[in-house]
Parts: structure tokens; C-alpha cells; sequence
């Protein structure tokens, strides 16, 4: 299942590592299939989350393995081995004569599969990993307008609607019927993704019209917080946002914290980028810091055309034990947090208009959280800018996978995405979830391109968390029609 992930892409391997997974917990006990879940669920978020600790790692070594065996232990508990129990005690029901108590087990197995995915990636609030999940992996398969009605989590219940059934069958193969419910279960996705298609909002879009540009500087980790990368930087993003102008961009777009001086302790930097701004007559978006007596911030500041200052967001969702310490009272303990960041959260969306859009900011991390993103949309968002350093992931597969991620926003919310990244991935992506526009890695580049207004989805109105729960009441149903008396 890791394997369906950037960079080996092998996206047919997530339902059929899923298939094993359902295999193993059919026709066992639920304390059983919890300690099998969490054996599996540890080595396939060690997979996925080896790329944490690259650069990051070194800075709180010898205890950087933390970084990813931690998240890996914690997302196998709530993602595999809790859900691998309830599975197993929905599967008591496979041995009843009631044939469809025994053809619903695989469809509550999926729902509940597709719930511990949200709570471990946004349920569990400042603990939550929004990294491996299903869906993503298929952004850019068959699966992909499912985004638009039912979000990531609809792709994944899907994928394991195909894998527990599939495993149910196999289960199930000498008793009579089995093969047909699988049947019918594979029919029922079939047509599910081909409604998806056929009233998918974004098969058409109008044409865009706004032009954009994504800088991306290509400073190296390594050279970042050194003395002179911070001349290096002005310079660098200057120069290329002067190339830019070229195309004449409504709004240009720095990455993450690319500016790594307090620019409101930097009135004399103020003054450079509202130059710059008035020269290019642009909306610059600049990714800096901000310090102040109530918090230091993580932040992106918004130049109009005219030098003013539009905006300043905050970033709202920090990374625990890396930009903050979760719980403090619980992990201070621990050897290294004197190396984590105390940044504070912002409080405001930070939605800004821009030639007739209105853009929400959102800031790395924050990008692989559905409800936040879609709170941005309900509150008015017509497009989003992502800003993100993964310099700090080096050419591990974590830029790729973050680049991915930003195309689920875009096919979940049916928004243009303007997306910086420091050292690549950047682009444009479109409200289908395509790249129109993109750099490559590791490279010095600018990306221009165009955006327009967005399609409206059902997802906007849904929501991860509302997908959520009804996938638990899903479960809830099997479980109880399963364990009902017999008459």
C-alpha cells in the first residue's frame, strides 16, 4: 500500500495491499486483528513518513528516528489496529446463515477503514497526521471526480469497498452467494465512479483568465538559516519576481518563510517588497516571520499593486512537535523539544480579493487538512494559494507527496490552486486537479500561468468531518443488523 505513493506511483497496489490487510482480519478475533492492524499499519506508515525526519532529523539527533517511528506507531494504533478490531467484530457475522448480516461486512469493514483514516489525519486535532491517506493516491485515476462529492475519503471507502470485498470472496469462496454479493458490491462502484464522472462540476470549467506566478527560489535547506542565505533570498526572489513581470501577474506568489527575517521588526524589507509590489503592479505574497510580544508567527504578507500592505496571515494549524509542542505538559519531558519552535496559531482565513478572486492563504501543513481548507471555501473562497517549504524533505518522496495532496484541494473544492514551493513542487493546478502549470524539482524557476472563477462541488457543503460520520453510521448499521437476534 506504501507503494502506491510518490515516488514509486504504483497507485493499483493500494487496493490490493488493502485486500490483504481485509483478508487478515476476516475470520479472526477483534484483540487478534487489533495487534495484526497494528503491526501492519507500523510498517506501512514507517514507509510513508521516512521522509519526516530528512534535515529535520539531524537537528535532534540521536533521537530523529522519533520522527517518524513516532507518527508511525501512533497512526498504526488509530488507523489500523482500533479499526482492525472493529472490523473483526462486524465479521462475527460471516458465520450467520443471514446472508446479507454477511454481505453487509465488508461495506461496514470499508466504512469504518475510511473513518479511523479521518480521525488519525484530522480527527485526533493537534496529534493528527493528514499524510497516506488512500485516496490520494489516485488523484489522477478513474477515482479522482469522486473528490468532488465525497472527498479523499470518499476515494479511499471506495478502494476498500473493492478490497473488502474482494477479500470477502476469497474468505468466503465455498459458501454459496459470496461471489455474487462481491459482484454485485464491484458493480456498485463501477457505476458509483461513472455517475461521479458524468456529473463531475469540473469536465468543464470556464476558461481562466487572471494570470499568476509562483516563485520558487531554490535555496537549500542547508543554506537557509545561515548569515548570508537572507541577502541571497531578497535577491534571488526579487530578480525572478522581475522576470515574472513579463507576464504582467495579477498576484505572485513567495513560498513558506523565504524571508527569514521578522519582517514587522523590518521596516526597511517592508519598504523593498511594497517597491517591489508597485513595480511589477502586482499582489506580492511574501513568506516571512513575524515576532511579536503576543507570539511569534508563522506568516505570509499580502503587498497591493500599490505598496500598501493588504493582508498579513497567520498560520492557524502548526506542526506538532516541530513549529510547536502539542500538550506541553505531557511531552516536555522529552530529551529534544528544546530544539521544536514555539510558534503561536493565527485565528483569521486571511481571505484576500484579488482581480475579481478571492484568495484564502494557506501555509504547507495546513494544505493536507480538508476542513480547514474547506472552511476557507465556505467562508468565501474562490481560489487558494498554497505557500511551502519542503526543502526541508530534500528529493525524498515528501515533496512529491505534498504536491499531490494540493491536488485533492483542488478537486475536492473545484478552487484553482496557486502553489510556491521553495525548492519544487510549484504550479498551478486547475479546479480537475491537473497541473496546467509546473516546476520541477530542485530547480530556480517561475511558474505563470491563469486562474478563473471555480466550480462549485458537493464536497464544499459536506466536509471531511461530515463524510466522517456518516461512515460511522454506516458501520453502526452493519454492526447492528449483524448482531441482531435470530428470529
Amino acid at each position: 500500500m506504501a507503494l502506491a505513493f510518490p515516488k514509486t506511483n504504483a497507485v493499483v497496489l493500494a487496493p490490493l495491499g488493502a485486500i490483504g490487510l481485509y483478508w487478515a482480519w476476516f475470520g479472526v478475533s477483534p484483540k487478534r486483528a487489533f495487534w495484526i492492524g497494528w503491526l501492519a499499519g507500523t510498517v506501512y506508515f514507517s514507509i510513508s513518513y521516512l521522509w519526516f525526519g530528512e534535515t529535520a532529523g539531524a537537528l535532534i539527533a540521536p533521537y530523529g528516528a522519533f520522527l517518524t517511528l513516532g507518527p508511525a506507531i501512533g497512526d498504526a494504533f488509530f488507523g489500523f489496529a482500533l479499526v482492525g478490531a472493529l472490523v473483526a467484530y462486524a465479521a462475527s457475522a460471516l458465520g450467520r446463515r443471514d446472508r446479507l448480516a454477511r454481505a453487509l461486512v465488508p461495506l461496514g469493514g470499508a466504512a469504518i477503514f475510511t473513518a479511523g483514516e479521518w480521525l488519525r489525519g484530522e480527527g485526533l486535532g493537534q496529534l493528527a497526521v493528514p499524510f497516506a491517506e488512500l485516496g490520494y493516491t489516485q488523484v489522477t485515476s478513474p477515482l479522482a471526480p469522486v473528490a468532488a462529492f465525497a472527498g479523499s475519503y470518499g476515494i479511499t471507502f471506495l478502494l476498500c469497498v473493492l478490497a473488502a470485498y474482494v477479500a470477502y470472496a476469497i474468505r468466503l469462496r465455498a459458501v454459496r452467494g459470496s461471489g455474487v454479493d462481491a459482484g454485485i458490491a464491484l458493480l456498485a462502484v463501477v457505476v458509483s465512479v461513472a455517475m461521479a464522472w458524468t456529473f463531475w462540476p469540473a469536465r468543464t470549467f470556464a476558461a481562466p483568465t487572471v494570470p499568476v506566478a509562483a516563485v520558487q527560489g531554490d535555496i537549500a535547506q542547508r543554506l537557509k538559516f545561515t548569515p548570508a542565505a537572507l541577502a541571497l533570498a531578497i535577491d534571488r526572489y526579487t530578480d525572478l519576481t522581475g522576470k515574472a513581470a513579463a507576464d504582467r501577474p495579477a498576484l505572485v506568489v513567495w513560498p513558506e518563510t523565504v524571508i527569514t527575517a521578522s519582517l514587522n521588526q523590518s521596516p526597511e524589507l517592508q519598504a523593498r517588497f511594497a517597491a517591489l509590489a508597485r513595480a511589477v503592479h502586482t499582489e506580492l505574497v511574501v513568506g516571512t516571520l513575524s515576532i511579536t510580544g503576543a507570539g511569534n508567527y508563522n506568516v505570509l504578507y499580502f503587498f497591493r499593486p500599490d505598496g500598501g500592505l493588504d493582508a498579513v496571515y497567520r498560520k492557524r494549524q502548526l506542526v506538532p512537535f516541530a513549529e510547536h509542542l502539542p500538550f506541553p505538559e505531557l511531552f516536555s519531558r522529552l530529551p529534544w523539544t528544546r530544539e521544536i519552535s514555539h510558534f503561536s496559531s493565527g485565528t483569521d482565513d486571511g481571505i484576500t480579493a484579488v482581480d475579481g478572486l478571492r484568495f484564502a492563504p494557506i501555509v504547507c501543513w495546513e494544505s493536507a487538512f480538508t476542513d480547514l481548507v474547506g472552511g476557507d471555501v465556505r467562508d468565501g473562497a474562490t481560489a487558494l494559494i498554497i505557500a511551502t517549504d519542503d526543502a526541508w524533505f530534500g528529493t525524498t518522496a515528501g515533496p512529491y507527496q505534498h504536491a499531490q495532496i494540493a491536488q485533492m484541494r483542488a478537486l475536492e473544492t473545484g478552487r484553482w490552486v496557486v502553489r510556491a514551493a521553495s525548492t519544487g513542487i510549484s504550479g498551478i493546478i486547475a479546479p480537475n486537479g491537473r497541473y496546467s502549470h509546473a516546476s520541477k524539482l530542485d530547480e530556480e524557476a517561475v511558474v505563470t500561468g491563469f486562474v478563473g472563477p471555480p466550480v462549485e462541488t458537493l464536497y464544499d457543503s459536506i466536509g471531511g468531518t461530515g463524510v466522517a460520520l456518516a461512515l460511522v453510521l454506516v458501520y453502526a448499521g452493519v454492526v447492528a443488523w449483524g448482531r441482531r437476534p435470530r428470529a
